[in-house]
């Protein structure tokens, strides 16, 4: 079997100096800054002359910017260049949403606390390694705190503030897989609130609600922020500790999707999932199932109430799929997605749909009375429709309906 390559990124946490780390902040405030000045300059020129400038109109000025004012002559040119593509990159977004009929989200401009990185745009200009040290221009030589090897080809290296420290991402091209043993073996799975996913062989995996767990810890903490007074101290001591616990809880989320991906890879060759967008359930407010009877998710209709956005965002769906997608592509296993409509008003044993509202936790099906739980019997029929797509026999005769489109 030939070699495959991903690309792949690496993040390894950095060791500067006070001076290095001061340096860094000032590095981050100066392109926030310019960030919000280019920002600026096209809200300005389109309300009073309704012009429209672009990226490379705002770039050829940044010789000029470097000559006029030494901060910014002092900052290496990839890493202006790339916080100007970073502002094009927004507004593309908010024009795409825009002409989708989405909630369009204009450009904001961006306090201290909202902008943590800089890029280099190319290895080796500007950002390098030597000796196991990362050497950016203008900045030095920082110790790095490795965890493992970098493979492939280094295409670009980010620097990052987080709550715990500075971090340096290598974004690695031509990275090889590593092949898992094949199993012959294929699944479909639901997630959903109640747990956070089940198979279509029954197996269940525990709703691990990180968010919710440690959701008493994190009111007290930003209680703590509110007390104190803005512009002090012990404000900024209060909202840094904050956001480390806001940290611990998003590592122990990530944490959770990584190992439960990896065993579902190495259970199966062919994973089926729904293709479907968690974002836009949290964010309708009808508390109404669709018209098409969606039903693969529990909360599918009810998590449109506000009540339950919290626990959507908690469980981490999106995020949890594009990394089974990656490390299915990485083993040289698949991740494919299938219509979802009516997963959970077909019974995956004879094909009858069975209207049912969301309450009712349990299939039973009068026409060939099978009886299991609602999530099972949906990820059993995402299993038979993913098949059903790659042209293999064995789903229910009844599944040979077309579902209604996405």
């Amino acid at each position: 079997m030939s070699e495959t390559s991903v690309r792949k990124t690496y993040q390894e946490k950095l060791r500067p100096t006070p001076a290095q780390e001061r340096e860094l902040e000032r590095v981050l405030w100066r392109c926030r800054t310019l960030y919000n000045t280019a920002l600026e300059q096209r809200i300005t020129l389109w309300k009073q002359r309704g012009v429209s400038i672009t990226r490379y109109q705002q770039e050829a000025e940044l010789k000029t910017l470097r000559a006029e004012m030494p901060e910014y002559g002092a900052l290496h040119s990839h890493v202006l260049q790339d916080v100007l593509a970073r502002l094009e990159k927004t507004y593309q977004a908010f024009f795409r949403r825009l002409a989708s009929g989405e909630t369009l989200g204009f450009p904001r401009f961006h306090g201290r606390d909202r902008y943590h990185s800089f890029t280099y745009k190319e290895y080796g200009n500007g950002a390098r390694l030597d000796n196991g040290y990362v050497v950016l221009s203008k900045i030095g030589r920082i110790a790095v705190r490795w965890s493992r090897p970098v493979g492939g080809t280094i295409k670009t290296v980010t620097v990052s503030r987080e709550a715990d420290g500075w971090y340096v991402s290598f974004s690695c091209a031509e990275v090889l897989t590593q092949p898992l043993p094949l199993t012959d073996k294929e699944t479909g799975i639901d997630v959903g609130l109640k747990v956070f996913l089940v198979t279509a062989d029954g197996d269940i995996v525990e709703n691990p609600r990180h968010y919710r767990k440690s959701e008493h810890a994190l009111k007290k903490a930003n209680k703590r922020v509110s007390r104190r007074k803005k512009g002090s101290k012990r404000r900024a001591k209060a909202a840094h500790q904050c956001a480390k616990q806001h940290q611990h809880v998003r590592r122990q989320r990530q944490d959770f999707h990584h190992k439960t991906a990896l065993s579902l890879v190495r259970q199966y060759d062919v994973i089926y999932v729904e293709a479907i967008q968690p974002a836009n359930l949290s964010r309708r407010p009808e508390p109404k199932p669709d018209e098409n009877g969606n039903g693969g998710y529990e909360h599918n209709g009810a998590s449109r109430k506000a009540g339950l956005n919290k626990s959507i965002h908690d469980a981490g769906w999106r995020h949890f799929l594009s990394i089974l997608t990656f490390k299915a592509a990485c083993a040289g296993k698949r991740v494919e997605a299938v219509n979802p409509a009516y997963t959970s008003q077909d019974c995956s044993g004879c094909g009858e749909r069975m209207q049912k509202s969301l309450s009712v936790r349990t299939h039973v099906c009068t026409n060939c009375g099978l009886m299991l739980d609602r999530d099972e019997n949906a990820a059993r029929n995402i299993l038979w429709r993913g098949q059903r797509l790659r042209g293999l026999a064995g789903m229910p005769a009844g599944m040979n309906r077309e579902p209604v489109g996405l």
